[in-house]
């Protein structure tokens, strides 16, 4: 069985630019869990549209430029939903 470079570079890609974000934004350890697969799985995704599309800026036949906007686009989704969704504190107040 053969792994193509796709869905290796797409962790990488995915992993970097969530390590990014939390560089950035410091304290969203809680959120990691669910930022890291959304960035990973926008990479791919990002890449396989890129392939389609034409992308700029590739690395062989990765297209780094668009896998790295939709790994920043399923970051977005997950703080998004995190933020608009019920917080903790509310949650066990015990009424």
């Amino acid at each position: 069985m053969e792994i193509g470079p796709a869905p290796v570079l797409a962790l990488l890609v995915g992993l970097f630019h969530a390590s990014l974000y939390l560089l950035i934004t410091g304290g969203a350890r809680a959120r990691m869990l669910l930022i890291l697969p959304a960035a990973v799985l926008g990479a791919f995704a990002g890449q396989a549209l890129g392939a389609r599309l034409g992308d700029p800026l590739r690395i062989g036949d990765f297209g780094l430029l668009s896998a790295s906007i939709v790994a920043w686009l399923g970051i977005g989704i997950v703080v998004l939903v995190s933020l608009l969704g019920p917080s903790r504190a509310g949650a066990s107040t015990g009424r």
